[in-house]
This record gives structure tokens, sequence and C-alpha cells, in this order.
């Protein structure tokens, strides 16, 4: 599958740092491109709560926006 923009919202945002939610059917968000389309929408450092595989096996990550350069987002898992 791929990103979809309806699914990102904002939770929190307080200087110049957002706290975002994503749902998705996808069993992984951290695949090579994924959140390029929200290159305008999230920076580094931001963090995202996603609950992945909603139509599966359901899980709930924490990830950070590690890079947005180019039109290239990056997410990693937080640990």
């Amino acid at each position: 599958m791929t990103f979809k923009t309806s699914d990102l919202s904002v939770l929190a945002y307080a200087n110049n740092f957002t706290l975002w939610h994503y749902t998705t059917i996808d069993s992984s968000v951290t695949t090579a491109g994924y959140f390029n389309n929200a290159t305008d929408m999230v920076r580094i450092g931001d963090l995202m709560i996603a609950n992945i595989d909603t139509d599966g096996t359901p899980a709930t990550k924490l990830y950070i926006v590690t890079g947005n350069s180019g039109g290239t987002v990056t997410v990693t898992v937080y640990s």
C-alpha cells in the first residue's frame, strides 16, 4: 500500500514540534519513500504514533522523523 495523507493527523503542536498520529493497513511504514508525500508537513524531530496493520495483526509503534530533505522523508522506530 501507499501513504495516505488523509490518515495522518496532528495530535499536538508546540514550539516548532508536532506529534502526529497515522493509521494504516500496511505492516510497515519504514520502507524507503513511504512518507515522501508528507515532506511539506513533517519535520525532523517530529514524533509519530502509528497504528499499523490494522486489518491484520494490529500494532502501535512510535516513530521519529529522522530525515526530510530533497523530497525524501525517513522515519525510524523511536527507542
